[in-house]
């Protein structure tokens, strides 16, 4: 049964799907028709408070992704919004529709990012900020006590198209260079079956040099692979696709767009930190001095590689929203995460976008003179474990990391508290955080060697065990 939504009624969102940096949760479970329609009408209230009148709203291609949408739109015209729907794409063009249009104040995407296929949400970005934290909890107290605005008239719905118009806005990323070495270059693409194919199937039509595209159909059953290009396993088909062509490299897209994967010619990953070491040394070559921001979960490598290059390293809190308002607050031009979020704001707008972060990666490897492959290959050889999750109650989860901050500090260890606790010793460092997004605990840690590493994973486990945890390795 519907949930009775109009004016001074409630509706009270699952308490799992307000996220800190978007909202999310599992179709027919947490989340649902009903929760679109409270989402636009609450966000409505929102930007009726500023005096915005205007958004735009996308969706990704999941199979539940477009009666949300007209779920959300219905809510946000019963407020008297005006809509400008972008249609099926991925987040990124959803933010740049948000961007380039001066009459719109901010933007909605449904969208379930790399979750699995019967999981989706929505992101949203608020006069050219991202719209998370504090700002979710708040849409989730009005819609809770039906604090809906009244509307003069019913706001308006917009069809547009802006895929032209974004895929000419990321071919500015290589204005400047040489057309003859572009026309060289082969490179390998992997939708994943996302909503980012049709935009990446655009470009490289538009693009020189010789490109092969895999699974750009959209697909919300994800037939191929998973949208995640974090997981190695995901990269398994543009690996083979790499090697069968002789590719330079390849990329891959998460579910909605906004993360980035890759590989060079040899077959080997190149993680968000090690891009992020590429896109820095490229842009400190133009702008010497700026600061470049990473999260708690990227390589020391990274840090001491910006510093070297001299630029200013700057570690921050793990999460796209975090990271991007951290940018705008000390005017950083290029941020990411090791999980593949790409942040540019030198001659791009802020937001973490994977269509031009492969763009950029094809002017950063022909503006420094070296394939993705060398650059890889002249990276430090570290030993580090993935992102490791520990599955700890909801309630416990930012508890054991003040237990263990407590112990830490007792002890005069050497930790950056940012976000969690991240502990250096003389073997490197490990890390442990309550994650923001699920009931567990995520660590990892890293060592120039195979016995540093080792030291390294005892030492979290005995903290960890000390609080009654196990991370199960």
């Amino acid at each position: 049964m519907a949930t009775d939504l109009s004016a001074g009624s409630g509706h009270r969102f699952h308490p799992s799907i307000l996220r800190e940096y978007d909202i999310r949760g599992i179709i027919g479970e947490t989340l649902g028709p009903a929760d679109a329609r409270a989402v636009g009408r609450a966000f409505a209230t929102v930007l009726h408070a500023r005096g915005a009148t205007r958004v735009a709203v996308g969706r990704d291609g999941r199979l539940s992704s477009p009666a949300l949408e007209a779920e959300l739109v219905a809510g946000l015209v019963e407020c008297g919004i005006d809509v400008l729907r972008t249609g099926l794409g991925p987040t990124p063009l959803l933010y740049f529709a948000e961007a380039s249009t001066p009459e719109v104040q901010g933007g909605i995407q449904v969208t379930g990012s790399h979750n699995p296929g019967h999981h989706n949400g929505f992101k949203l970005v608020l006069e050219g900020r991202p719209f998370f934290g504090e700002d979710l909890l708040e849409l989730g107290r009005i819609a809770a006590e039906g604090r809906w605005t009244p509307a003069p008239r019913a706001g308006r719905v917009e069809d547009v198209d802006l895929l032209a118009a974004y895929v000419d806005r990321l071919l500015h990323g290589l204005d400047g260079l040489d057309r003859a070495a572009l026309a060289r270059l082969r490179i390998g693409w992997d939708a994943g079956n996302g909503a980012a194919g049709p935009a990446i199937a655009a470009l490289t039509a538009r693009l020189p040099g010789e490109h092969h595209l895999l699974f750009t159909d959209v697909d919300g059953h994800f037939p191929n692979h998973h949208p995640d290009p974090t997981e190695e396993r995901n990269l398994a088909d543009l690996r083979a696709l790499v090697a069968a062509k002789q590719l330079d490299f390849g990329v891959a897209f998460d579910g909605d767009g906004d993360r980035i994967g890759a590989v060079d010619a040899t077959g080997r990953v190149v993680w968000g930190d090690q891009l992020l070491m590429i896109y820095a040394e490229d842009l400190l070559r133009r702008r010497p001095g700026a600061a470049v921001i990473a999260d708690v979960k990227a390589s020391q490598a990274l840090f001491d590689r910006v510093a070297a290059l001299g630029g200013e390293p700057v570690m921050w809190k793990t999460g796209h929203s975090l990271i991007k308002s951290r940018m705008k607050a000390i005017a950083a031009p290029l941020g990411g995460e090791m999980t593949g979020h790409v942040f540019f704001a030198d001659d791009w707008y802020g937001f973490d976008d994977a269509l031009y972060a492969a763009v950029r990666l094809i002017a950063a490897c022909l503006r420094l003179g070296r394939t993705l492959t060398a650059l890889r290959g002249a990276m430090p050889d570290l030993h580090n474990t993935p992102e490791l999750r520990i599955p700890v109650a909801e309630g416990r989860k930012f508890a054991i990391v003040a237990e263990v901050a407590a112990r830490l500090a007792a002890a005069g260890a050497d930790v950056n508290s940012i976000d969690g606790v991240r502990v250096r010793t003389a073997d490197g460092w490990w890390l442990l955080r309550a994650s923001n997004t699920q009931a567990a605990l995520t660590a990892r840690a890293e060592s120039p060697d195979a016995a540093g590493l080792a030291w390294l994973l005892a030492d979290l486990d005995a903290q960890l065990a000390v609080s009654g945890v196990s991370r199960g390795a």
